[in-house]
């Protein structure tokens, strides 16, 4: 799939900061998915920009917020990137808060880059999947959703990921190795659908 698929990186000025939520609505309205859930999922996230229209996508709307991720592959397209993180203890995909960036794919990439420490990554600029999940209450955040798009980043050759603050673990795996661990299901989703 990704193989013939344009790619960006973030020199391109496509993957600029937006700090209008119009740009992350249009990449959503575009998303053709591939299941009837998928649909129903961009629409509820759609629903939630018009509700929201000046702040969906800052984490201070406190009920949720838009948010964007990557699913890392290597150049060789057999291992995957995920990383355990340290606050959900759970092992998920890249990602993280778009705060205040509209550009969903601009989001995603600087998040890869940030989150496995790896440069040079690319990403194919449309989305593959959507989500909507909950995040527990913690200590000075009160329970609240995720609303995620998500794409897909190609490693350089030979990459090699270094973690930061925000895992326990970070490693590269095979789809089969990921589907063994316990994954939540929208993992699981995001790694069939490729």
């Amino acid at each position: 799939m990704y193989a013939t698929s344009p790619r960006l990186n973030t020199a391109d000025a496509e993957l600029r900061r937006d700090p209008s939520v119009d740009r992350a609505r249009r990449q959503l309205e575009g998303y053709a998915p591939r299941r009837p859930e998928q649909g129903q999922m961009r629409d509820r996230i759609l629903e939630f920009i018009d509700r929201y229209p000046d702040d969906a996508h800052l984490r201070s709307r406190l009920e949720g917020h838009l948010t964007s991720s990557a699913l890392v592959v290597d150049a060789s397209g057999e291992r995957i990137l995920l990383l355990h993180h340290r606050k959900l203890g759970r092992w998920l995909q890249l990602g993280g808060h778009c705060d205040g960036d509209g550009n969903l794919p601009g989001v995603a990439l600087r998040e890869a880059c940030e989150e496995s420490g790896i440069s040079n990554l690319e990403i194919v600029p449309e989305i593959i999947d959507v989500d909507i999940h909950e995040i527990p209450e913690r200590p000075r955040e009160p329970r609240h959703l995720h609303l995620d798009s998500r794409f897909l980043v190609v490693a350089p050759e030979g990459a090699q990921p270094r973690g930061n603050h925000e895992s326990n673990d970070l490693r590269w795996m095979t789809f089969d190795e990921a589907r063994a661990l316990d994954v939540d299901d929208s993992v699981l989703r995001l790694l069939n659908g490729l």
